[in-house]
């Protein structure tokens, strides 16, 4: 039984896969996110990441690949992804968890700087108080989302959406690809790779 279940979720990751890596659209949309953060780092412009359990992970894994180092030697590039505890314990003590995004994009965040908003549904309201504050301080924002996008994918500058309805597990499957992806394409466009 257990590698039955094992094939399955091979199975099933390996179709959703198979479908975003045929869809010229999700190409697109990937690579135009990968041209909003060349645009701002060739400015002095910087990114931050966000997200919520798996994504939040995701955004670290964003951050720290941009920062530290990807495949080769390169300059650190300015990414921070929103994830010192004592600032998220803070806001949450003080103004409530679906601050705790907003707060830090409201510190940091510049005109020019992009925000790579994760949520798997799109919903997340921390997720999209940080992309209200980024707007307001004249920021891009990329989303990465899942399933039909949610409110996330509609204020976007550019979305990524993986189309799958079921378990986020499978949605950040493909985000993690995404990021790689991203990072390469980012190296590439700053002439790094």
């Amino acid at each position: 039984m257990s590698e039955q279940i094992v094939a399955e979720h091979f199975s099933e990751a390996l179709a959703l896969l198979r479908q975003v890596a045929s869809d010229a659209a999700f190409h697109a949309s990937v690579a135009q996110a990968a041209n909003l953060f060349v645009a701002s780092f060739k400015a002095g412009g910087k990114a931050i990441a966000c997200g919520n359990g798996g994504s939040h992970c995701d955004a670290m894994h964003f951050a720290e690949e941009l920062s530290g180092r990807f495949r080769d030697g390169r300059p650190a590039l300015p990414a921070m992804a929103v994830s010192n505890p004592a600032h998220i314990t803070c806001v949450a003590n003080d103004y409530g968890f679906e601050q705790i995004f907003a707060r830090h994009v409201e510190a940091f965040g510049r005109a020019g700087d992009v925000l790579l908003a994760i949520s798997t549904s799109g919903k997340s309201p921390n997720v999209l108080a940080a992309v209200k504050v980024a707007r307001e301080r004249g920021m891009r924002v990329v989303a990465l989302a899942g399933r039909d996008g949610g409110e996330l994918a509609r204020i976007a500058d550019v979305a990524i959406v993986v189309p799958h309805f079921g378990y986020a597990d499978r949605i950040q499957e493909i985000h993690i690809k995404v990021i790689h992806t991203l990072i390469d394409l980012i190296e590439r466009g700053l002439g790094y790779a």
